[in-house]
């Protein structure tokens, strides 16, 4: 390897970086779909020959971490038939892909005959063909209903476009035009690099380049492993479910067990996802490139965020998710709910690293990537239209600060949140009647969940049909160190001034529109850092006058007394003294594994055993979702049962359980309801 000093080090990075941002200005400026162009829906990243990410910029990371499987699963079939002027294409999930509408151009840059870069683009295509407008439909029961499946391909072959594959590709999705325009702007955008890589090699030679790629790439190593010897060495637990229903009619909710078990071991880490539920015929899955990314991408914000992301970050990292569940689906279950495994797998990090570093981590983020489709054929045009909207929510509240409200989570890079209402109304037969945060979204704490956002979209003509694939519907984003739940996800129909809920939350495949229906959006809130009765006071006022916070929030949670516009403090001292004391407070006793959890349907559930006389405290019936909280960490959830055998003032707590919540048996725990705000 040749020598390089830390000068030139850091000029060659710099370097490389500054290619990827070129590459994502040519996009910007060429891309046709809203999603691209204005939403900022695509990523674009730097690749060495063995597929290793070596350069990104302020790209999405759920794009860009998962790209090495890709470009390995590319390398893999045709490694040995690359020649200059090819391009390789490629959405396939299974093969390291993220979900079909995340498609992928890789291009190879050869110097001297020699295979040394890859630049690719994966950009969010609005249709991909499938069942529904937008491929995404929540009612999904396996892959071929989400779109085309792309393996790995050549689609441009020395240069050459392969018209054939090209046409079978734009025949099997809707609105070609736009697809042909985003093949283009992400081929230009790969060409643009190729361009700049060959001037960094004719100004440092390649041995020098290569050498600042090995370089960067070992210190990112470094970097990683210093921050994870910063941590407490052992093993931290964490559970959180994923939404699955029952049949009609009732719908019950089915939910799906992902357990994680996070060790520690000096400067190396492992998340083992073993035990996670069994791969389901619903939009509730995703792939082993998804899951290992969320748990980079989580370690990388919490541990490490000032510095760029290469694959050094990666290496002292072991992911293990078996495969044929959730977190690591096969053949031929739906894998389209990327953005939901993703954030899930971020929120059961959460739930671990807030027992070992709780300084550094937040509270549950909002849950889900909130997927929601219009599409159809505008009758004033004749021709197809597919809109694509994704109402951010709410980001978890952390030691410093509260969390960001309406804003990209940690997973979404730059990615603009709020899409324009003049775009949308001007490209698409919508109207957009209102757009605003959602009063008393974010979760309580002693620094609050940022808010969700809610908006209403009224197709002006014509028909359309909505498809919605999210989760977090009925499991809201939980809080931590005392911190209460942020709003759950939502949406519902309005037509003739009534409103019409979906019979399965979160999950929509096909719904009707005609026109002057709306569409009522609510994405989820951040959870709450902290007990919300440590709130100072005057912020929980500023919070109501700014609307973020209604004044029988601020009074039943915070403990807040609001006498015209002013804190009475008197009053605010006995209130929070009056909640704190009426919190139930239970003796943990031991039980087994068996008796902690019940199958569901195809679903699994914890039960929190309690006597009679205790849910009747908590005001709850049986089935009703509470929290167990101990003295760390985040609260784990479970679903009430009754049983007059259990002894008054107890609850039975399982092995798993006590090393989640610091508790064993004798230990005090404080079970409470999950917090469901009424929201404005």
């Amino acid at each position: 390897m040749t020598p390089i000093d830390p000068i030139t080090l850091e000029v060659v990075t710099e370097g490389l970086i500054s290619v990827v941002r070129e590459m994502r200005a040519t996009v910007f400026r060429t891309a046709r779909s809203v999603a691209i162009y204005e939403a900022r829906d695509f990523s674009c990243g730097l690749f060495d020959a063995r597929g290793q990410v070596v350069a990104q910029s302020e790209d999405i990371g759920s794009h860009v971490v998962p790209l090495p499987w890709s470009v390995e699963a590319s390398l893999a079939r045709m490694g040995n038939d690359l020649a200059p002027g090819d391009v390789i294409v490629m959405n396939d999930p299974y093969l390291g892909g993220t979900h079909l509408n995340d498609v992928t151009l890789i291009y190879p840059v050869f110097h001297d005959g020699r295979l040394v870069f890859f630049p690719a683009v994966r950009e969010h295509w609005a249709d991909v063909g499938g069942a529904v407008p937008g491929s995404m439909s929540g009612s999904a029961t396996e892959i071929y209903q989400e779109g085309i499946r792309i393996p790995p391909v050549k689609l441009v072959e020395a240069g050459k476009v392969n018209r054939a594959a090209m046409e079978i590709l734009l025949s099997n999705m809707r609105v070609r035009e736009e697809r042909l325009g985003d093949f283009n702007s992400g081929l230009a955008a790969c060409r643009t690099a190729e361009r700049r890589i060959r001037e960094l090699i004719a100004r440092y030679g390649i041995d020098t380049l290569l050498a600042g790629v090995a370089g960067n790439i070992d210190r990112s190593e470094a970097r990683m492993r210093a921050q994870i010897a910063k941590l407490p060495d052992g093993e931290f637990l964490y559970e959180d479910w994923l939404e699955t229903f029952g049949p009609a009619p009732g719908y019950r909710l089915e939910p799906l067990r992902l357990p994680l078990r996070l060790t520690i071991t000096g400067e190396t880490l492992t998340a083992d996802f073993t035990g996670a539920a069994a791969q389901a015929p619903a939009p509730v899955n995703s792939t082993l490139a998804v899951t290992a990314a969320s748990v980079f991408i989580t370690l990388k914000s919490v541990l490490d965020p000032k510095q760029a992301l290469n694959q050094g970050s990666f290496r002292p990292v072991t992911v293990v998710a078996p495969e044929g569940t959730i977190v690591n689906v096969t053949h031929p279950a739906p894998a389209g709910s990327h953005g939901e495994i993703r954030k899930r797998v971020i929120a059961t990090m959460l739930g671990a690293l807030a027992q070992a570093c709780p300084e550094l981590s937040s509270a549950d983020i909002h849950r889900t990537s909130f997927h929601n489709l219009i599409g159809g054929v505008d009758p004033a045009t004749g021709k197809e239209f597919v809109h694509y909207e994704w109402s951010s929510g709410g980001n978890g509240g952390f030691a410093e600060a509260d969390g960001p409200s309406a804003m990209a989570a940690v997973d979404w890079g730059d990615l603009s949140t709020v899409q324009p209402t003049e775009v949308l109304e001007t490209r698409f037969p919508l109207l957009v009647e209102w757009s605003r945060q959602a009063t008393d979204s974010g979760g309580p704490g002693r620094t609050r969940g940022g808010l969700g956002m809610r908006r209403a979209l009224r197709l002006t003509r014509g028909h359309a049909t909505y498809s919605l694939l999210a989760d977090g519907a009925m499991v809201p984003p939980f809080g931590v160190l005392g911190g209460e739940s942020g709003a759950c996800v939502g949406s519902y129909a309005r037509r003739d001034g009534a409103d019409h809920p979906f019979p399965t939350p979160g999950k929509v495949g096909g719904h009707r529109m005609a026109a002057d229906d709306v569409v009522v959006l609510q994405s989820a809130g951040g959870g709450g850092y902290g007990d919300p009765t440590e709130r100072a006071p005057e912020a929980v006022l500023e919070d109501v006058e700014e609307g973020y916070v209604s004044s029988a929030m601020a009074r039943a949670v915070y403990g807040v007394e609001i006498v015209d516009g002013a804190v009475d403090a008197a009053a605010t001292v006995a209130l929070r003294a009056a909640i704190r004391d009426a919190r139930l407070s239970l003796v943990a006793v031991a039980t087994e594994a068996e008796r902690a959890y019940e199958a569901v349907g195809r679903g699994t559930k914890r039960v929190a055993w309690l006597h009679p006389d205790d849910a009747a405290r908590l005001g709850l019936a049986e089935d009703a979702m509470v929290e167990l909280l101990g003295p760390r960490g985040a609260p784990l959830r479970a679903w009430l049962r009754c049983a007059a055998a259990t002894t008054r003032g107890t609850v039975p707590v399982d092995p798993f359980a006590a090393r989640v919540l610091g508790g064993s048996p004798g230990t005090p725990l404080w079970i409470r309801p999950v917090l469901r705000a009424t929201l404005g």
